[in-house]
């Protein structure tokens, strides 16, 4: 049933059925949050024996003290793996990658790159594809650096425009990208894209890629996407000190216990820990060892992801089966995506009622990640998108935010299409 082509009739019967429906899940007075990617408790628990881990009083006694900035060579040589890097390209962090991101535009900023002028002496632009990461646009919008949209489609950023871009503009300094299942979109960059982004011409001489690939083990089928390794490419195109390509444990071990890391060029390592040893002395070493014993090699981290998925992939489910018998392919008022990994499902309503859905789950008790939020500015002109997070609630509570979100999408579209 396409709705577009129903009478004013037929909407009202539709629209009667539904607020009627509508009003009786606001009288129930439920709570429900699916706005944040976050891990849920039992996914937490699959980490619990790090709290007493065994062979912890095998760590070497230096782990205790101060030095290694870079981090232990333990727990580099499973992010270089998981990357695809050397481990001299490597460099740990804390729990956050995210404040690593904000680190390095910071020191861009203030002290430029690699003996480059300082950012912050001119106008700076990032190029951000979108829909996108929240958090990654905040960060632009606090160092008031000018974003610039780009549309994303099913192999990721639109390069034509974005190799237009950066060729013509030198105040573009960087591109955020989550390259292997987005957020919020699920979308893996295809090799031709990777490889665009790896060899395209650019005007700034000190253009980066900041490479978020924060779910590069976080799978949710057995045939999981495959994503080329930007760092071989831009060694191929002489380009290596291009990009910045971050990832942590925080969705693999604990969301507020994890261990972050940057992997980038030899030459970008170096710049990197000179500013850094004025910052710090070393991040926890102990917290990293134990990270060790408990990960040990990448065939346990893809054991761990597996027990992880197993959790997840059910939630998915719902909500993926929710959308199909509610909306079906043809309603011409939704459609979702259906990702192989990562921690989101991405939502696209009739144009003009993005808000409007999330007004009316609010009123109804269920949290959604604000309309316009996938979009630098929080502006979305289609007022279109919705990013969903299904991993954090609970299975019970989560068909009941299938019920409310399926019912106030049909109840705000309805209404929309009342008003023509």
């Amino acid at each position: 049933m396409n709705y577009s082509q129903l009478s004013k009739e037929e909407l009202q019967q539709i629209y009667d059925l539904q607020k009627n429906e509508y009003d009786n899940l606001v009288s129930q007075g439920y709570s429900v949050d699916i706005a944040r990617g976050k891990p849920c408790n039992e996914q937490l628990d699959i980490a619990m024996p790090m709290l007493n881990m065994e062979g912890i009083e095998n760590m070497p006694k230096s782990y205790r003290n101060y030095g290694m900035l870079d981090g232990i060579p333990e727990l580099k040589k499973i992010f270089a793996q998981m990357l695809g890097v050397n481990i001299n390209e490597v460099i740990l962090g804390g729990s956050s990658s995210l404040n690593l991101m904000y680190d390095t535009i910071q020191r861009a900023l203030q002290f430029g790159i690699m003996g480059g002028a300082p950012w912050n002496k001119s106008a700076v632009k990032f190029i951000c594809p979108v829909p996108g990461y929240d958090r990654h646009f905040a960060i632009c919008e606090h160092f008031a650096i000018e974003m610039i949209n780009v549309p994303m489609d099913a192999h990721g950023p639109n390069m034509d425009l974005v190799e237009q871009l950066v060729a013509n503009d030198e105040s573009i300094k960087g591109i955020w990208c989550v390259p292997k299942y987005s957020n919020p979109t699920g979308v893996t960059y295809s090799d031709e894209v990777v490889k665009r982004l790896a060899s395209m011409k650019t005007k700034a001489k000190d253009f980066r890629i900041f490479w978020d690939n924060a779910y590069v083990v976080h799978d949710l089928t057995d045939t999981p996407d495959v994503l080329a390794n930007i760092m071989e490419l831009c060694k191929e195109a002489g380009t290596e000190d291009r990009v910045y390509q971050f990832a942590s444990t925080s969705k693999v071990t604990m969301a507020g216990a994890g261990v972050s890391c940057i992997a980038t060029s030899v030459n970008n390592v170096k710049d990197i820990l000179s500013h850094m040893t004025m910052q710090t002395i070393s991040y926890n070493k102990v917290w990293q060892y134990i990270h060790y014993l408990f990960l040990k090699d990448m065939d346990n981290v893809r054991e761990i992801m597996k027990k992880q998925r197993d959790i997840i992939k059910p939630k998915f489910d719902t909500l993926l089966r929710a959308f199909e018998d509610s909306f079906g392919e043809d309603s011409g008022i939704a459609t979702w995506t259906n990702p192989n990994g990562g921690y989101f499902i991405t939502l696209d309503v009739l144009d003009g009622c993005a808000k409007r859905v999330c007004m009316l789950c609010k009123t109804a008790g269920l949290t959604l990640t604000a309309a316009g939020a996938p979009f630098p500015y929080g502006r979305d002109v289609n007022d279109r998108t919705l990013r969903i997070a299904p991993t954090f609630t609970s299975d019970s509570d989560l068909i009941v935010a299938t019920q409310i979100l399926t019912c106030c999408v049909k109840l705000a579209c309805v209404e929309k299409l009342l008003e023509k």
